[in-house]
């Protein structure tokens, strides 16, 4: 998991092959002045989900994880609450994996919740259970998807 402003987002831009396009996808987003839904930008590789939802408790947001696809979550609006534990230490399986929506989902509690703020943005790798809107209040966020297997 990373977790930084979204002004240092170059500094990420070579840890994977993906990762410069998905960056100019959320720029472009961002100066849209937010246009919610789905924008595919390359199929099967690379879509944004932008989003504008109510924060929900912690017992309400479940860790989550993806296989084929890394989370780029940035927060526009608001402040969320985003919980993280390891793939490897999650044991609950609350949902089994579901490969047409390439998810899954544990009971298992985050060991650490991260405050984010607007104009900051997470990535969360396949090993990497995370769980969103995890705060009070509504968010305004862009997400974008990179394929695993770029």
């Amino acid at each position: 998991m990373i977790f930084d402003r979204w002004q240092q987002f170059e500094r990420f831009a070579s840890l994977h092959p993906g990762f410069p396009e998905a960056f100019d996808a959320l720029s472009q987003q961002m100066a849209s002045g937010f246009s919610p839904g789905k924008h595919v930008f390359l199929e099967d590789r690379l879509w944004i989900i932008a989003e504008q939802a109510t924060g929900r408790t912690p017992e309400f947001s479940p860790l989550e994880v993806h296989r084929k696809m890394i989370d780029i979550q940035l927060v526009l609006a608001g402040d969320e609450t985003i919980g993280w534990r390891s793939l490897g230490d999650c044991r609950l399986v609350q949902q089994p994996y579901d490969s047409e929506r390439d998810i899954e989902f544990f009971s298992d509690e985050p060991v650490a919740w991260i405050k984010v703020p607007p104009n900051h943005f997470c990535i969360f790798f396949p090993n990497d259970a995370h769980a969103p809107l995890a705060g009070v209040g509504v968010v305004r966020k862009a997400i974008a998807k990179v394929a695993v297997d770029w």
